[in-house]
């Protein structure tokens, strides 16, 4: 094993608040094949010594103390331990050696992998899908959230017991008069663990009518939606900080914050939004928690506006927007879609002036549609052209009405601060009340049925 070590402090969080988790090992198993037709461009690859640096911080994010690690060059994946005996005989004396109790492989195992690798390495062993969700099990608050990841977590039990531990083989009793050999503990923790899902799955239902029924009601006191998605810690949270002078978790570390949240923001320019920060991506995020999260991650998919938030002060910060898009297509929504996704590049306050210099360049020399927005959350530099852009972009997505009406007509005026936004109001000498509104191009025929036909503002 080729061997790294790393900054203790790194990627802990700052309210360091006990001992830590457990010694532990990580690996990164490097598997040397041929780049197959497809795959991803070359930008978007990870070197190895960038993956094990991030599981790493994943390691430390749930309070591991990383006792060594290193990676491991593979010409084929074992179909019994992943990695060739001689490997495994050597990671066990780097355990042993070092008094650790877990080690974490940056790959999917199989149940069988994972049962021999415990064996011969006397030690708990995870695997990436595994890491993460003791990350997100630990970071989840609220109902919702905790709803999520346990189903994310049953989900990857479930896929454990194929015959993973022999205990699990044992039968019980039958019932009836015959008796009879019974169910063996494997299918009756496996029928455990259906119910529990099927339970989860039905309280999740609930969660999200109860998510639909505050869309509706925020659509119909018609504020954008503009949402913060990004690869984790690319700084959302801090921009929604920024922005809404909330105090959201912000931390250098990975997963700093998992339930979404959301607040009203008054733009300089007077429109008001409703942002949005969600949970952040990762590169090869397990399916289930893509699944899981989908009531969270509607949030998104409705959104009028999107902030694809990147670090470009990060190595793989190509490769990380890959992954950002490759999820934003899961959830059905097109990265490309100009009109509705901003990249925001974020962290420019850890640039040299050199390379600053290049990124604003860079940047300036898109077309306007498509033109990213360098910023520093940090320090505020940008913030202001952010959201210029994002009162543009809501201007082209909604419908902007001239309106006069009636002074005496109260309900009316009433009921159109409530479902449109009022960009402006004038009393007019002859008792009449000129009025300017932003509307959802949907809801423009309720205009017209209400107050007739009114003009198409600028």
């Amino acid at each position: 094993m080729e061997p790294r070590r790393f900054d203790q402090d790194t990627d802990r969080p700052s309210h360091h608040d006990g001992a830590a988790t457990g010694r532990a090992i990580v690996i990164e198993p490097l598997v040397r094949t041929r780049a197959a037709a497809g795959s991803r461009p070359l930008l978007s690859q990870r070197s190895a010594e960038s993956k094990l640096d991030e599981v790493v911080g994943l390691a430390r994010a749930i309070e591991l103390d990383v006792a060594s690690s290193g990676i491991v060059p593979l010409g084929r994946v074992r179909p019994a331990t992943f990695i060739g005996s001689g490997k495994v005989e050597e990671i066990a004396g780097i355990v042993k050696g070092e008094g650790a109790g877990i080690v974490v492989m940056d790959c999917a195992l199989s149940p069988v992998q994972q049962r021999n690798l415990e064996k011969e390495w006397q030690a708990k062993v995870l695997d990436r899908t595994g890491l993460i969700l003791e990350i997100f099990g630990r970071r989840a608050h609220t109902r919702e959230g905790s709803l999520q990841v346990e189903l994310a977590h049953l989900t990857y039990q479930k896929s454990r017991l194929v015959r993973s531990w022999t205990h699990l083989e044992r039968q019980r009793g039958g019932f009836g008069f015959l008796g009879g050999p019974g169910e063996s503990q494997l299918e009756t923790d496996r029928r455990l663990i259906e119910e529990r899902i099927a339970r989860i799955e039905t309280d999740l239902e609930k969660v999200k009518r109860t998510r639909k029924l505050h869309r509706d009601s925020r659509k119909r006191v018609p504020y954008p939606i503009v949402a913060l998605v990004g690869y984790t810690n690319a700084g959302k949270s801090t921009l929604f900080n920024r922005l809404t002078r909330a105090g959201v978790l912000s931390a250098d570390m990975l997963f700093a914050t998992l339930d979404p949240t959301l607040r009203a923001v008054d733009l300089p320019h007077g429109a008001r939004i409703i942002l949005s920060d969600t949970v952040g991506f990762i590169s090869d995020l397990p399916t289930m928690l893509v699944a899981a999260f989908r009531a969270t991650l509607e949030e998104v998919i409705e959104a009028d506006v999107i902030l694809h938030v990147r670090d470009v002060s990060h190595d793989d910060a190509e490769a990380q927007q890959y992954d950002v898009q490759d999820v934003l297509q899961q959830l059905g929504i097109d990265p490309g879609e100009g009109k509705r996704v901003i990249e925001v590049w974020n962290k420019i306050d850890r640039l040299s002036e050199s390379d600053r210099s290049r990124i604003v360049n860079l940047a300036s020399r898109r077309d306007a549609q498509n033109r990213p927005v360098p910023i520093s959350a940090v320090t505020g530099e940008g913030i202001d052209r952010l959201t210029d852009m994002i009162e543009t972009r809501i201007a082209q997505n909604r419908t902007v009405l001239d309106l006069v009406l009636d002074g005496a007509d109260g309900a009316g005026i009433s009921w159109l601060h409530r479902n449109t936004e009022v960009l402006s109001r004038s009393n007019q000498d002859d008792g009449m009340v000129a009025m300017t509104v932003r509307i959802d191009p949907t809801k423009v025929g309720v205009v017209r049925a209400k107050f007739g036909a009114p003009q198409a503002g600028h």
